[in-house]
């Protein structure tokens, strides 16, 4: 989808407001050209030495029609602030629903907060859109409308418009897709300076070190080196339009001004006609200028439009076709023959697994790195589809089951995963109104929360900061594990979630996650050996294969 049939798409979610925009439009240009007429008729008025009725009348409908005009802007205003607002909000909710759901081939080789910043681009979209809406379709009406009118005047002023529309297309053909490249090419490294500047951020300690600062400061160089290159050769593209108009705009206002007069001392027409046909061929030029200049704001809207329209290009996950949530007794999964690689890679991470996992199993993801239990984990837990083989889940294939369905019977600990900015019972229970306070001091007991807690003047209402920075790495961990018990899931998934504890601690929690009294199936991978000695079974994974699967 091109930019431009993006940008109309857009603009189609609100095609009444902007019916209304160039309905107010239309008639501030038709007023604003009348204005010259009412001028016209005075100065004819006046050259007479007559103070007539007709004199004060002309007079009073000028200054009517500049208040209309105003009056008319004001709403035009009014109506490009409820734009604005509606494409922020869309554009807000659009981001927070999709970023979730993106398939894990879509996202693969992407940085998600990079793909977030995206939004940021909103905000051009918000001012330019309203801005070419407001002066785009008053600058364009006033052309139209200035012609004509000039046209009535003297069949040469219609040589002027032709030459007006032939200098736009001229302009617009010959520089639309040079701008556009070189605005997507700024922009792109634009996000690459944003992106690194969040990266020196996140990693603000890394780089307090002398020689890590400067290599901090050498990268960015390079980067905004490279911004500014693209940055350049936008701002050529800009400098040789407008440079265009400059040139168009000497060579009519000379030839106007010689013809005009020409016209008045050969009296094909009186002086009033000759000032009335002046300001209009001002406001026509200035309207041709003001295009012109705001090509800029084109390409910017363009670009953004095309930014965030690579995000909503982004294939989602298939959506549940039902609002109702089975509470499955049990869940049992099968892998026949899986395989799995990643979308840029012809090597094979999974190489024919073949498992049976029943309800309540306590399983211990064993081997050495890059053997592929991490991938394994993520293939089961439905972060990510198999490339081939069949994956079953209660005996019907994974292709076929609610992914919705499924993840609700999930808990699970994703390594690099971290609480988010919010309170401590936001982090663990999400608000869920279903969650009892009984679960809820079963799940913090059984983590071991509740001391840390009983410490914090406000409790669970406690603010945490992003990736939970105030806290100790321990706790953080202990959070995200009554998250994962807290619905009491049929199926646990788990990478790493102990290794930050103290043995002792991590111990105490993996008696209480492991205990008979819950049926949930377990599959752990860890550093920790203690899992392994709590599993009842143990599946040993080298080189992408299944070397060992021992129960116990």
């Amino acid at each position: 989808m091109t930019p431009l049939k993006r940008l109309y798409n857009l603009l189609e979610l609100d095609k009444k407001d902007v019916s209304q925009l160039f309905f107010y439009a239309i008639i501030a240009g038709l007023v604003s050209l009348s204005l010259p007429l009412g001028i016209q008729a005075i100065i004819n008025f006046i050259q007479s030495g007559r103070v007539s009725v007709s004199w004060i009348v002309l007079v009073i409908l000028v200054v009517f029609g500049v208040a209309l005009v105003g009056l008319l802007s004001l709403m035009q205003l009014r109506i490009t602030e409820n734009l604005q607002q509606k494409i922020f909000v869309r554009s807000s909710f659009e981001f927070a629903a999709r970023l979730p759901k993106i398939k894990f081939e879509e996202l693969y080789g992407n940085y998600p907060p990079e793909l977030a910043n995206r939004f940021f681009d909103t905000l051009t979209i918000q001012k330019g859109t309203s801005k070419l809406l407001l002066d785009f379709s008053a600058a364009l009406l006033q052309i139209v409308f200035g012609i004509i009118l000039l046209s009535l005047y003297h069949p040469f002023f219609i040589i002027f418009g032709l030459l007006l529309f032939f200098l736009l297309y001229f302009i617009f053909k010959f520089s639309y897709h040079p701008g556009l490249e070189t605005s997507l090419k700024e922009s792109k490294y634009k996000y690459k300076v944003a992106s690194w500047l969040q990266e020196i951020a996140r990693n603000n300690y890394s780089f307090r070190n002398e020689l890590n600062f400067a290599y901090a400061l050498e990268k960015n160089d390079e980067l905004v080196a490279t911004y500014l290159k693209y940055r350049e050769n936008h701002f050529n593209v800009i400098k040789r339009q407008f440079t265009q108009l400059i040139f168009f705009k000497i060579i009519i206002t000379a030839g106007l001004l010689s013809v005009g007069g020409y016209l008045v001392l050969s009296q094909q027409m009186n002086i009033g006609q000759f000032v009335a046909a002046e300001i209009i061929i001002l406001l026509v030029i200035n309207s041709v200028e003001k295009i012109i200049i705001g090509l800029e704001t084109f390409y910017d809207v363009l670009t953004s439009v095309e930014k965030i329209g690579q995000i909503t290009d982004m294939d989602l996950e298939e959506e549940s076709k039902s609002d109702i949530l089975n509470c499955f007794t049990e869940i049992i999964l099968e892998t026949d023959n899986l395989r799995f690689n990643f979308p840029d890679s012809k090597q094979t991470i999974l190489k024919a697994i073949s498992l049976k996992i029943e309800q309540g199993e306590k399983i211990f993801l064993d081997g050495e790195n890059e053997s592929g239990k991490t991938t394994l984990m993520r293939v089961l837990s439905g972060l990510m589809q198999p490339t081939s083989g069949s994956f079953f889940i209660n005996d019907d294939t994974f292709q076929k089951i609610d992914l919705k369905q499924y993840r609700s019977q999930i808990g699970s600990i994703i390594k690099g995963e971290t609480p988010f900015e919010g309170t401590i019972i936001e982090n663990i229970a999400f608000n869920d109104k279903n969650v009892s306070q009984e679960d809820l001091k079963w799940a913090i007991d059984g983590v071991q929360l509740t001391s840390l807690i009983k410490t914090l003047p406000e409790g669970l209402n406690t603010k945490v900061f992003p990736e939970g920075r105030q806290l100790s790495s321990s706790n953080a961990q202990k959070i995200l594990l009554a998250r994962s018990i807290i619905h009491k899931p049929k199926i646990l998934f788990y990478e790493d979630p102990t290794d930050a504890m103290d043995e002792n601690v991590a111990n105490e929690i993996i008696d209480f996650i492991t205990s008979d009294k819950n049926n949930w199936t377990i599959i752990v991978s860890s550093k920790n050996p203690y899992w392994n000695t709590k599993c009842n079974r143990n599946i040993t994974m080298q080189g992408g294969k299944v070397l060992l699967d021992t129960k116990k």
